[in-house]
């Protein structure tokens, strides 16, 4: 039962980061290398908020702010100055280290005695487990309605076809470089927004806490569809929500395993990422009656 709720709690704040992720991974096409660099700069700015005594609202939302510009940022270096999609996830990516170290002024930083969301929530007499979860239900539901809204207005609608057909929507007058630099913006925004709830949960925050967040992010993007499959866009942000939930008590089980190195986390998180990603093409060549 401790392993479960253990699972939601900590799902609850990843998947904020896979919804991200999904972002520029599904509806724009696009294989975006800044989430592993957002997510520490989110956790680095609201870290150094909280210990400058801002309340942890501000902290928090600052934190977004920042993997909003960088989004901004990562925007026009693929879109302005075309460079291709992968290389500007690089190079966003690499200036971060130096930006975040800039931040945190260390290699990490602890919050121990620092008030923080969550803390706020336990001092109303929440345990820490059931205080997290309270706050990832908060976000998520805050996060999932905005975007369902969103996109179902004339810019939100601009996006979605932008990510289907980007030439056909440029010949219908949709500015699709504006509207790449507004998809890079809204997941970077929610990837460092993830990273600064992680780190007031965690209680620290890390210049490599990044490390392994797109294989994260992927990992329950896949699995959402895999166990949920053919549902309406705004069923499918509240699924991954389950698909992170999911992939966590996979890797919380596997650290369960006697005598298992913890060493070894990110290799099995490859490992299952590897065996999710290739379980829809198992999929296609079973018959269609098993398939069903």
């Amino acid at each position: 039962m401790e392993i479960l709720l253990s699972s939601v709690s900590q799902g609850l704040l990843w998947s904020i980061m896979a919804i991200g992720v999904y972002i520029t991974f599904r509806l724009l096409d696009i294989p975006d290398l800044t989430a592993e660099g957002s997510f520490p700069l989110g956790a680095a700015i609201c870290a150094i908020g909280l210990v400058n005594d801002l309340s942890p609202i501000l902290a928090t939302l600052l934190g977004m702010i920042g993997g909003m510009i960088i989004g901004v940022v990562s925007g026009v270096l693929h879109t302005k100055m075309k460079i291709p999609a992968l290389l500007t996830g690089i190079i966003t990516l690499t200036a971060l280290y130096s930006i975040n170290l800039k931040i945190l002024g260390r290699a990490n930083i602890a919050l121990l005695k620092e008030k923080t969301l969550v803390t706020n929530l336990q001092n109303f007499g929440f345990e820490k487990t059931y205080a997290v979860i309270i706050l990832g239900i908060i976000f998520n539901f805050i996060i999932i309605v905005f975007l369902t809204l969103f996109l179902k207005t004339e810019i939100g609608l601009a996006l979605l076809s932008t990510g289907n057909n980007i030439n056909m929507s440029a010949s219908n007058g949709i500015r699709v470089d504006n509207m790449k630099i507004l998809g890079y913006m809204l997941s970077n925004g929610f990837i460092a927004l993830s990273g600064a709830l992680l780190t007031q949960n965690n209680g620290f925050a890390d210049l490599n806490m990044g490390v392994g967040t797109i294989v994260i992010g992927l990992a329950s993007i896949i699995v959402a569809e895999v166990v949920i499959k053919n549902i309406s866009l705004g069923k499918r942000l509240a699924s991954i929500i389950v698909g992170s939930i999911i992939y966590r008590l996979i890797i919380s089980l596997v650290l369960e395993i006697p005598g298992m190195d913890t060493q070894l986390v990110k290799l099995f998180s490859a490992i299952i990422l590897a065996i999710i990603l290739f379980i829809p093409e198992f999929e296609k060549k079973l018959p269609k009656r098993i398939r069903r």
